[in-house]
């Protein structure tokens, strides 16, 4: 008779033969479309912030694009419009304040660009209306009116207040916001006086009741090359295109 073995006899599995556990498989993650609210992972590559790296300007009025484009002048990056990105939302403006209006677009448009995107925002300030139009400039007469319409309105306002009462300043905030969260402002102010009636027939919104000491007449007098050299955008304008090319020496497009 053998003795007994020390070894405990084999069991059979506790699973059927079919149903035998299996090596683990990695499972594919589900493809990613596109989230216009989604932010871009960080990149060791300094200039690749966007998909692209261009600067969008956060506007559908390619009047007012290639008017900030001349503004801002040659940058090391190409310069768009939101035409470039069909489906791209409109944002409307508030009335809290002129920084508020433009980093509400400049937000959307680098959201759903994932591109760095600027954008601006401005009005008339008369210090006998007590800061009025100010944020209200485009709609004060409401909103379907012309500019004639917005003039006639704001004259009315001001018949009887002498020359010397008549201040008053155009201001413009530029806004520049990145994919990444990252966000700025700049200003520019044009001090001047609310002329009597409308001289001159360039320039849009009130330039023709603006009158500015450094040139002795109104906007509307003048050629856009003069007014692009002194006013409240080009003077924002040239704040944001400065800080914009120190950024770009550290790889921010």
């Amino acid at each position: 008779m053998e003795p007994p073995s020390s070894v405990p006899p084999v069991r059979p599995p506790l699973w059927s033969r079919g149903a035998a556990p299996r090596e683990p498989r990695a499972i594919a993650p589900p493809a990613r479309t596109h989230d216009p609210a989604s932010r871009p992972e960080e990149t060791p590559h300094p200039r690749a912030r966007g998909r692209r790296g261009w600067l969008v300007l956060a506007t559908h009025n390619r009047h007012k694009v290639g008017e900030l484009r001349a503004l801002l002048g040659p940058l090391p990056w190409p310069v768009t419009g939101l035409d470039a990105f069909p489906g791209a939302p409109e944002v409307a403006e508030g009335t809290e304040s002129y920084a508020a209006n433009a980093l509400a677009k400049a937000r959307a448009a680098a959201a759903f660009t994932l591109e760095t995107a600027l954008a601006d925002d401005s009005g008339l300030e008369v210090d006998a209306l007590k800061g009025a139009p100010g944020v209200l400039s485009a709609r004060f007469a409401g909103e379907s009116a012309s500019d004639a319409d917005r003039i006639r309105a704001l004259l009315k306002l001001m018949e009887g207040v002498p020359w010397e009462h008549r201040t008053a300043r155009f201001r413009c905030v530029i806004a520049v916001a990145r994919p990444l969260g990252e966000e700025w402002t700049e200003e520019g102010l044009l001090e001047g006086f609310i002329a009597t009636e409308p001289r001159g027939d360039r320039g849009f919104g009130y330039d023709p009741i603006f009158w500015v000491p450094e040139l002795q007449r109104c906007l509307g007098e003048v050629a856009p090359e003069v007014k692009n050299r002194l006013s409240h955008r080009a003077r924002a304008a040239r704040k944001a295109r400065e800080r914009l090319l120190r950024e770009a020496q550290g790889g921010k497009p």
